[in-house]
């Protein structure tokens, strides 16, 4: 396997780590192979229950990684689009489909995933890499870390669905405020605006996490996935097709061993002891 990710299974926890510490692991085409092919095989793993998702060095993820030029001739081979500026008369890039090669589908992947994604946020998180944070399901963040919406500063606006998860934390104006200024918000600061779970220690981040993520991993796979699933898709839905997807979802897990074991646990006053099926 490449060094730019790496990863680590304990017992049904699956620990990924960005491992480009010296460019603040930013992405170049090497760690987006690699961290997709990954994240495919924890997402296909049964005995993986839970993921946690964190940086190597004092950074967690500072976007693309821009001196890597690879990037944007992978996607004008891709795509064949290769424009000639009327302005300087040099070649442009098509970044729309740059980011749909590579940061889309990441994206995709971990908030489509049956199983809880958890950010370990060690340290700055900017451009794409705070899109990457917030794609989780939970951001546990060292205190000495931060997001930044780099985007507007070079002149595009926040991709791999920044603006999406923003929003619905955020609400308007500070979403607004975050990707026009491309102010550093602390974890502190996203703490108390609702934008994360939990603020640690530094020494003390991947303990939280793994805690958090044991927690999580004990839980009924199936009943977790279905959360995870509604809550995403809630935001598209109006109240009434939220309750015939809460109906339908209810039925189908009223027929699991799962439901019937943790039904059976609670009258015997036991911890579940959950199969996923």
């Amino acid at each position: 396997m490449s060094n730019t990710i790496q990863i680590e299974i304990k017992k049904s926890i699956a620990c990924i780590t960005l491992n480009r510490p010296d460019k603040l692991n930013s992405f170049n085409v090497e760690m987006h192979t690699e961290l997709r092919r990954v994240i495919d095989q924890v997402a296909s793993d049964d005995s993986v229950r839970c993921v946690i998702i964190t940086g190597a060095g004092r950074g967690f993820c500072a976007g693309q990684d821009l001196s890597d030029r690879a990037v944007n001739s992978a996607s004008i081979q891709a795509s064949a689009v290769a424009e000639q500026s009327p302005d300087s008369g040099s070649k442009t890039v098509d970044l729309g489909a740059s980011v749909e090669r590579y940061y889309n589908p990441l994206i995709r992947k971990i908030t489509g995933m049956n199983k809880p994604v958890i950010c370990a946020l060690n340290g700055v998180a900017a451009g794409a890499g705070a899109s990457i944070a917030l794609a989780c399901d939970f951001v546990v963040a060292s205190n000495k870390a931060s997001f930044i919406l780099a985007f507007c500063a070079v002149g595009l606006i926040p991709d791999s669905a920044a603006s999406w998860h923003m929003i619905r934390s955020l609400g308007l104006a500070r979403t607004k405020a975050l990707a026009m200024l491309g102010d550093k918000l602390s974890a502190e600061k996203a703490l108390e605006w609702g934008l994360i779970w939990q603020v640690s220690e530094p020494e003390k981040l991947l303990e939280d996490a793994y805690q958090l993520a044991a927690q999580l991993a004990l839980k009924p796979p199936l009943a977790i996935a279905a959360t995870k699933a509604l809550v995403q898709q809630s935001f598209d839905k109006g109240v009434h097709q939220q309750l015939e997807e809460e109906r339908l979802l209810m039925q189908q897990l009223g027929h699991s061993e799962d439901y019937q074991e943790g039904v059976t646990a609670f009258m015997e006053k036991r911890p579940g002891q959950f199969k996923g099926r």
